[in-house]
């Protein structure tokens, strides 16, 4: 175990700097000049050329990218173009709130799709089966900045009962993380039913069956464990699409997140912050595949780790 997370651990190294070198080239490729944007449309070309030497926006990219991996070794993410802050603390700010949105988000897909999953295959062929292969369908169909948008004019404007945007107590939180929720719990949905479909045809169901061990014993206790692997699977990899939605979700509903601020280093050509921003979401999903590598051991005591 300890000799497979090390090596887990070296190749993470190689990703996170080949995500570095692709986020530089994908942002010089950007139209604009960051330091005349910074300076307005009265500067002259000598306040531009000055500024940009001083944020070292005039050396080749391969200097910039070799330091920029030199100060990353010491934990410096660099200055805010725009604001001037350090980007370890403008991330430090808004962090928690990706944070606690992602984990209610994943909270209640993991609930919501496991447990339609489980009832579907239960039920298979049945109204409600197709009533949730439908809904899933359409979840998975459906953009995420449309649902949002449709969940404040229905729950927000016409019924008024969560209101439409901004972080503060819980109720602020429902709308945002549903709207993230959603595409987890259809993909979920779907993949819980289909593994628990496939074991529950095993032999060994089969046997428990005919002992007379009792439909919820079997489903709970014989054939989730092992249909939990491919859920887990597709749960690390579905992550990825919750941090990148964050940026869409936080963006519609004001939610004070790392993709609000994302879509505003964007905007301001804040090409440090949209650097460090982006490699912080990059690392977070890294180490939640790592995890998920780690936890099939746990669900399979069969799977060893050498």
């Amino acid at each position: 175990m300890t000799r497979f997370l090390l090596r887990r651990i070296l190749a993470m190294i190689p990703v996170l700097l080949g995500v570095i070198l692709l986020i530089m080239v994908t942002i010089n490729l950007i139209p604009g000049d960051p330091a005349a944007l910074m300076l307005g449309e009265g500067a002259t070309p000598e306040m531009v050329a000055k500024l940009r030497a001083s944020l070292n926006l005039d050396q080749p990219l391969p200097v910039r990218y070799v330091r920029y991996v030199g100060n990353l070794l010491r934990g410096d993410l660099g200055r805010s173009i725009r604001e001037g802050r350090r980007v370890n603390d403008e991330i430090g700010d808004v962090w928690p709130a990706t944070a606690q949105l992602g984990l209610s988000a994943l909270s209640i897909a993991v609930v919501a799709g496991v447990v339609l999953g489980i009832t579907s295959a239960r039920w298979q062929y049945s109204l409600f089966d197709n009533l949730v292969r439908i809904a899933s369908l359409f979840g998975l169909s459906m953009p995420i900045f449309w649902t949002g948008i449709v969940l404040i004019v229905v729950f927000s404007l016409w019924l008024g009962w969560f209101p439409a945007g901004g972080r503060g107590s819980w109720l602020h939180m429902v709308l945002p993380a549903v709207t993230l929720a959603l595409p987890t719990i259809a993909m979920l949905a779907r993949i819980t039913r289909s593994t628990m479909l496939d074991v529950l045809r095993e032999d060994y169901i089969r046997t428990a069956r005919a002992k007379g061990v009792t439909t919820r014993s079997v489903l709970t206790r014989h054939a989730l464990r092992n249909a939990l692997i491919p859920v887990v699977t597709v749960m690390g990899l579905q992550t990825g699409q919750l941090l990148g939605g964050a940026v869409l979700t936080e963006t519609v509903f004001s939610w004070p997140g790392i993709g609000r601020m994302l879509v505003r280093a964007i905007f301001a050509r804040d090409y440090v912050l949209l650097q460090g921003g982006v490699l912080v979401l990059a690392a977070t999903f890294v180490v939640i595949n790592l995890l998920v590598d780690l936890s099939y051991a746990y669900l399979d005591p069969r799977i060893t780790y050498r």
